[in-house]
């Protein structure tokens, strides 16, 4: 009995432990690794860590995780470029650029992006890290980045975060910041958004070179989002869509007996 009395105890002290860390908010940690990229083998550090948002008053109301991919065979770093990388949402996190398209490993997944064995994840053939070293950013309320609370315990304005200008504004005075810390002002600088990350990074390009005097070198959008009027005189924007327009009206069940009776997995080949 008082055997089990005494792992009841351990358990509840190791969950309570567990409950009351806290996420540093300023800390990087480094490990080092090699992958194989187009049958090179590139050596790498990996860096995942959190870094402050300060306010215009010099006080810390955020903090953002970000992982920073730098090849580790290369003394000078002038000329090697360095990636900046955003999803969508705008409440995504990095992930899928990171571990699905551009990172040095991806996911075990089909075209489709469903898991295939063995589950798991491998080297990634395609990664830029062979050419550029990479930052996957988390934006403020995705992953692990959060704001935080001051002095008296209040959060900052959610106006601050949240919204198409304040995006923005923040988020390249942390870039500002990174680069800062970490020596990249002489190395070409680029960066990416997915989905609404195409939104993202249109403004980011404004404010980094008029405010911050970062002058970028390239901005790569990936299938962007498209915010403009829909135009029902774009044939192809149409076609495109029929199948998004199947799937929603099968959802509320508007469509045709026939189809509708049917899964929705049986019917999109069909339409696409």
């Amino acid at each position: 009995m008082k055997y089990s009395i005494s792992i009841i105890v351990f358990c509840f002290s190791l969950i309570t432990f567990g409950q009351s860390r806290k996420i540093s908010k300023d800390t990087i940690i480094k490990t080092t690794h090699n992958v194989q990229i187009k049958g090179q083998t590139v050596p790498y550090d990996a860096m995942a860590g959190m870094q402050p948002v300060w306010d215009e008053k010099g006080d810390m109301i955020a903090t953002m995780f970000f992982t920073y991919y730098k090849r580790n065979d290369l003394k000078d770093t002038s000329n090697r470029p360095i990636i900046f990388s955003f999803n969508g949402g705008p409440g995504s996190a990095s992930v899928w650029m990171h571990i699905a398209y551009t990172g040095p490993v991806v996911l075990n997944i089909d075209d489709e992006g469903y898991p295939i064995q063995p589950y798991g994840y491998s080297d990634n053939p395609n990664s830029i890290l062979d050419i550029a070293d990479i930052v996957y950013v988390d934006p403020v309320g995705t992953g692990y980045s959060i704001m935080l609370e001051d002095k008296d315990g209040k959060l900052p304005d959610r106006d601050k975060f949240f919204g198409i200008n304040a995006d923005v504004n923040y988020l390249a005075n942390w870039m500002n910041t990174f680069v800062t810390r970490h020596n990249r002002w002489l190395s070409p600088k680029y960066i990416i958004g997915e989905s609404y990350g195409g939104t993202r990074v249109m403004g980011l390009s404004y404010e980094l070179q008029s405010k911050h005097s970062m002058y970028l070198n390239g901005v790569i959008m990936v299938s962007p989002a498209d915010y403009k009027l829909y135009n029902t005189g774009n044939a192809i924007g149409t076609i495109v869509n029929i199948p998004y327009f199947t799937a929603t009206a099968w959802y509320h069940k508007v469509l045709p007996p026939a189809l509708q009776s049917k899964p929705l997995e049986d019917i999109l080949p069909e339409v696409e």
